[in-house]
Order: structure tokens, then C-alpha cells, then sequence
């Protein structure tokens, strides 16, 4: 199965242990991994921010650059569920909406590909640590993925696995919405810290590494001694000693 890795902004410029823990996962799996040079950013930010023509400049660059790919995986249901909306911004767009449609139904964030597409719920993984697991908002409300990552969470040996107490409340990061509304924000995400410290787990989850800053920021602000790492992570270890340094 032939794969094109959808690397994201934030990965590229700051996460790039994410794509590269990301394709030794798919390549485990038995998967042949390209990289669409011409890639860009998913066109996410400057939409919602009300920039539609702006942004639908890089939402053609990105039908153009997985084009010719089978299927398209990346490690963001954020991104990923922002490339599920094409259809919807181009369908009066006759020139595009063939390309938008393509790209949306080949589109998978990493852990939906490997459990609805792939049928894999166990990698073999090994993780010594105490473990929550945030569900970000655009993957679960947007993109509808909510049991592939804990299904594959929950197959990692070694791992105590904890649920974490109003899991579905936003953690105040929401893209621009963290900018345009910081106070709020603020708010909201002071109560996700709080909830993560009730469950005493040493390493907080998540599959949107906005996320993932936005807690994990909070947290170092006041002291906790929590870790914070994407969930190709700990899918793509295979430590026996312990976890995460």
C-alpha cells in the first residue's frame, strides 16, 4: 500500500520527531511512504480567520501536490479534518470540487488510517509509564475519530492507561481562537491542567500537537512535572526500561 505523508505545519517547523516516529510506523506496518515536496499548509489558519480566498490558494497547492497519491496520512486530525471541509469550500467551484472530493476521501489522520483502514490495533509497542489521553476537539467534533487512538493506547505493553476526568471539554487552544480570545482561552485551558494533575499521570497524550502546546505550556507555567507527547510516540516505542526522558 502505497502512502503520502501529510507532514503539516507544525510539524515541519517544530514537531519533526512526530513525521519521522509517523513513517516508521507506517513503514512497520508494511506501507511504501513518498513525500509531496510541494505540500503546504492545509489552508486551516487563514480560513478560519475569515482569509477564504487566501486560503483557498493553499488548499489548491495541496490538491495539486496529492494529486497522484493513494492515500494521504498525516499525524493532526486537526489537519486532516481541515482537508475533509474541501468539498464543502469548492462545491460550486466546478474546476475544483473533482480534486477537493479526491483529496477529502483519501485523506486519514494516522491512528484512523491504521485501525478503519488498515484493521491494525496492536504495534507491538512497549511504554513504561502512567498515561492520559486528550481527545482534541477537531479530531473528535470534526474529523469524528474518537476510539482509534485509545484502541491503540490501550494495546501498548507495560502502560497504565487514565482516563481523563471531562476529557471532552475544549482545552482553550482552537487555533486562532487561543489569539482572539486569550482570557477565555486562559480559563479553559487552566481547568484541562487541572484535570490532567487529578489523574496523576506522568505523561499527557494527545494527537494535535496544538494542542499538545497549549497544555504543555500551561503546565510548565505552574511547575507540573508532567510530560507531553504526541501519541506517534508511544506507538513507536519500543523501550523496555521506562518512558520518555
Amino acid at each position: 500500500m502505497k502512502v503520502s505523508l501529510f507532514i503539516t505545519c507544525v510539524s515541519d517547523i517544530i514537531f519533526s520527531d512526530v513525521g519521522k516516529n509517523t513513517v516508521e510506523i507506517l513503514e512497520r506496518v508494511g506501507c511504501e511512504v513518498d513525500f509531496p515536496a510541494a505540500q503546504t499548509c492545509c489552508g486551516q489558519p487563514a480560513y478560519n480567520s475569515g482569509y477564504v480566498k487566501e486560503a483557498k490558494q493553499a488548499m489548491k497547492q495541496m490538491m495539486q501536490a496529492f494529486q497522484d497519491s493513494e492515500y494521504v496520512v498525516g499525524p493532526s486530525g486537526s489537519c486532516v479534518g481541515m482537508l475533509k471541509e474541501y468539498p464543502a469550500i469548492f462545491k460550486d467551484d466546478p474546476e475544483w470540487q473533482e480534486a477537493a472530493v479526491d483529496l477529502a476521501n483519501k485523506s486519514y489522520e494516522i491512528t484512523q488510517f491504521l485501525v478503519e483502514v488498515l484493521g491494525v490495533t496492536d504495534l507491538g509497542a512497549t511504554f513504561k509509564g502512567r498515561v492520559t489521553y486528550h481527545p482534541s476537539c477537531h479530531m473528535t467534533r470534526i474529523l469524528g475519530v474518537k476510539d482509534a487512538p485509545q484502541t491503540l493506547l490501550r494495546h501498548v505493553k507495560g502502560m497504565e492507561f487514565i482516563e481523563l476526568p471531562v476529557k471532552e471539554d475544549c482545552c482553550g487552544f482552537g487555533g486562532t481562537f487561543a489569539v482572539k480570545n486569550p482570557e477565555i482561552s486562559q480559563e479553559m485551558v487552566k481547568e484541562k491542567s487541572q484535570h490532567v494533575s487529578e489523574t496523576k499521570a506522568e505523561y499527557l497524550v494527545g494527537a494535535d500537537m496544538g494542542c499538545l502546546m497549549n497544555i504543555g505550556g500551561r503546565m510548565r507555567r505552574e511547575g507540573k512535572n508532567v510530560k507531553v507527547v504526541h501519541i506517534t510516540e508511544i506507538l513507536n516505542s519500543h523501550e523496555q526500561g521506562g518512558g520518555i526522558a
